[in-house]
């Protein structure tokens, strides 16, 4: 019998995704294991991989088809001996299953993108041409009063899905978009913006998924938290000296490096966060989560907004390889080709703007942790020491607390640690796993 591929749970909260690419094509040999396709997440690419050996019998979802709902069959493969017509009978054999209008309506959700007729609805009556669309789609129409036959699906072969209803309902007879065309030019890579739409006076630039859960989950934050800041300055001549002493001394080949101020601070805030431990927890209804690995999230700027590859057990890290690894995770963030346990979790951000020129900020906590560090730029200043005056090099370092789980004189007790460290750089090397 042949075996159907579906869309997995790439993550916990993963509910649907945009098949991106098949790395395989109907015909090819596929050994258990092999990646056969790539899907989108609201923040990265993830792979798909086979779980049983065949040969790749039937594309059912093609490559572009977003809001694929997890579990939905988006492929077929074909056991030794098995041909195209066992295809066809073993997806006519599921149409019976799956389709029927009385299925409950998760049901029908959850097969929603499933290609026709693999969760096709039953045919219009006698004598009329048959409308492909989900169960889902169908029950809304229904209750919408929409005539199917004035829809032009986005679905496999003009297949019919709820986002096309919805869409017509809130323009009530605009015209739908065109349907989708071959796969080779539906491929949308994960940085790719679409283009803006001109309105007159004004452009209209349509949200990517990654921007509409950024903006919700800042917006829960702001709403949900309570907020309050510490700042404090670092002079960090000592440090700048010891970067450059250090950076001097890189090997050539595969153990160089060149450390930056930012790694200074992600392994000061994860020394300080070791010594003040009650900054490395979630607040949840019924308890405070204290950490015992300290993973710090790090802000990297993409085309489609922030996200936060994490640097696991940062505490343990020497300088070299932590610089290696913040390199590689900001890399492979901006090319959408981070794995969702390596943005997910975190118990601390850091999100530094001091490249720009910005001398201080206040950042936005990422929930559910309980702290972000804003840091700024390196600037010259006077400072006094004993009854002379000096200049120093200063950095503004501003922690974002929320007050559910961190008190003030917590908050307070991390930042001069964070300062001390950062005061004192070799301490860094001095402190290990």
């Amino acid at each position: 019998m042949p075996v159907i591929i579906t869309l997995p749970p790439v993550t916990p909260d993963f509910d649907a995704g945009t098949i991106g690419a098949w790395t395989k094509q109907v015909g090819d040999r596929v050994e258990k294991g092999d990646v056969i396709a790539e899907i989108e997440t609201d923040k990265a690419l993830v792979e798909v991989e086979a779980e049983e050996s065949g040969v790749l019998g039937r594309i059912l979802v093609e490559a572009g088809q977003s809001d694929v709902p997890v579990h939905s069959t988006i492929g077929v493969l074909l056991k030794e001996g098995e041909t195209e017509a066992d295809i066809d009978s073993f997806l006519n054999g599921a149409d019976t299953a799956v389709a029927g209008e009385s299925a409950p309506a998760e049901a029908e959700a959850k097969t929603e993108t499933a290609a026709a007729p693999a969760a096709a609805a039953a045919s219009e009556p006698a004598g009329e041409t048959r409308i492909f669309a989900s169960p889902l789609a169908r029950r809304i129409a229904g209750q919408n009063d929409v005539p199917l036959s004035a829809l032009t699906g986005r679905g496999p072969n003009g297949r019919i899905l709820k986002a096309d209803v919805n869409d017509f309902i809130d323009t009530r007879g605009a015209a739908p978009e065109a349907p989708a065309q071959a796969a080779s030019a539906q491929v949308v890579p994960l940085q790719q913006k679409q283009a803006p739409v001109s309105h007159g006076d004004h452009d209209a630039i349509a949200h990517s998924s990654m921007r509409k859960v950024i903006a919700s989950r800042l917006v829960e934050s702001k709403q949900t938290i309570p907020h309050f800041y510490l700042s404090v300055d670092c002079e960090i001549d000592a440090l700048l000296a010891l970067r450059a002493s250090l950076n001097a001394e890189s090997p050539e080949g595969d153990g160089r490096y060149k450390l930056t101020v930012n790694d200074f601070v992600i392994k000061a805030a994860a020394l300080a966060l070791r010594d003040v431990p009650e900054v490395n927890a979630s607040w949840t209804d019924t308890e405070v989560l204290r950490y015992r690995d300290v993973d710090i999230s790090v802000a990297v700027s993409t085309d489609d907004g922030l996200i936060t590859p994490i640097v696991r057990k940062a505490d343990t890290k020497g300088l070299a390889t932590l610089s290696n690894q913040v390199k590689e995770l900001a890399g492979r963030a901006r090319e959408g080709r981070l794995k969702p346990d390596e943005y997910k979790g975190g118990g601390f951000s850091i999100s530094n703007l001091g490249m720009y020129g910005i001398n201080s900020f206040s950042a936005i906590i990422n929930p559910p942790q309980s702290c972000i560090l804003a840091v700024g730029a390196g600037e010259k200043k006077p400072v006094v020491r004993g009854d002379e005056l000096a200049v120093a090099t200063l950095v503004n370092c501003t922690l974002s607390v929320d007050h559910r789980v961190v008190d003030g004189a917590v908050g307070a007790r991390f930042l001069q640690a964070f300062k001390h460290y950062m005061e004192h750089p070799t301490h860094l090397m001095l402190r290990g796993g």
